[in-house]
């Protein structure tokens, strides 16, 4: 019976042309399939557990990697006009088509770091033409422990390492980002790093975005993040990177790879008027 089960999904999966999820008995092959380099930074093309074949595409960064000013502390951008270009990489990390934006869903940099942005392609024709499928986010919160594969398109490089913590809160110049996620060492991200998916090894999907490393052991300054436990005691770890949950994406994106904020259940933060009149 869970054969029949597994062969169905998988015929499910390739009838709508999107990737089969990978089996718990095996791990997913992780390289720099569907990949994107975005003017110096990385990023991945994407689709929610809830997209289709015929939905038009989402390309996952990070907000500081929007190609504007970027959002301050407690603002949020949603559906801006965007004309910028993503290379597609394939799994050697080759181009194999320039994409362009057509707009900006969703920016922030409060309580997480992602733009996702959409084009006027959809799965279907990305698949036809490029032979390149999307990466699926989660929607699980991700544990400590995790085996992880963070995927730089910018760099054309894969980190290997673990989940070592999810930290409550982290600082850094005025932005505080909120259930991070904690690399072991082993992930020594660094410049051109920022935006790439952060992959769980075994099932093959994202469940975050790597956004910043502490580089020189300072405090809470640009490119020097530091921690912040319940307690508001505050820690400094050297060559430390972390990247943002993705997950909650998931909950604010419905039919249609439509975004709603006021979806029930959904955990991105909202647009606030008294920013945007700032």
């Amino acid at each position: 019976m869970h054969v029949f089960r597994r062969i169905g999904a998988v015929l499910g999966a390739a009838l709508l042309g999107l990737a089969p999820v990978a089996s718990p008995a095996q791990a997913a092959t992780v390289d720099l399939a569907g990949t994107v380099n975005v003017d110096g930074c990385s990023g991945s093309l994407v689709r929610m557990p809830t997209s289709t074949a015929d939905d038009r595409a989402f390309v996952l960064t990070n907000g500081h990697c929007y190609e504007r000013t970027w959002p301050v502390p407690d603002e949020v951008l949603v559906d801006q006009p965007s004309h910028r270009a993503v290379d597609l990489l394939d799994g050697k990390g080759e181009p194999v088509a320039t994409l362009h934006v057509a707009r900006a869903v969703y920016v922030t940099l409060t309580g997480t770091d992602v733009a996702l942005y959409q084009l006027d392609t959809t799965y279907r024709q990305l698949e036809r033409d490029h032979r390149v499928r999307p990466l699926t986010v989660s929607a699980d919160r991700p544990t400590p422990g995790t085996d992880i594969r963070v995927a730089s398109g910018s760099m054309k490089k894969v980190f290997s390492c673990e989940i070592d913590a999810l930290v409550y809160r982290v600082l850094e110049a005025g932005n505080v980002t909120k259930d991070v996620i904690r690399y072991t060492p082993r992930c020594d991200t660094g410049s051109g790093t920022s935006g790439s998916p952060i992959i769980d090894a075994r099932s093959g999907k994202v469940i975050g975005v790597n956004n910043t490393s502490n580089h020189d052991g300072g405090r809470c300054t640009l490119d020097n993040p530091c921690e912040m436990d319940r307690d508001g005691a505050i820690s400094v770890r050297k060559g430390i990177a972390y990247g943002t949950q993705t997950y909650w994406l998931t909950t604010c994106v419905g039919a249609g790879n439509k975004l709603d904020l006021e979806r029930p259940g959904c955990l991105l933060p909202r647009p606030d008027a008294r920013v945007a009149a700032r």
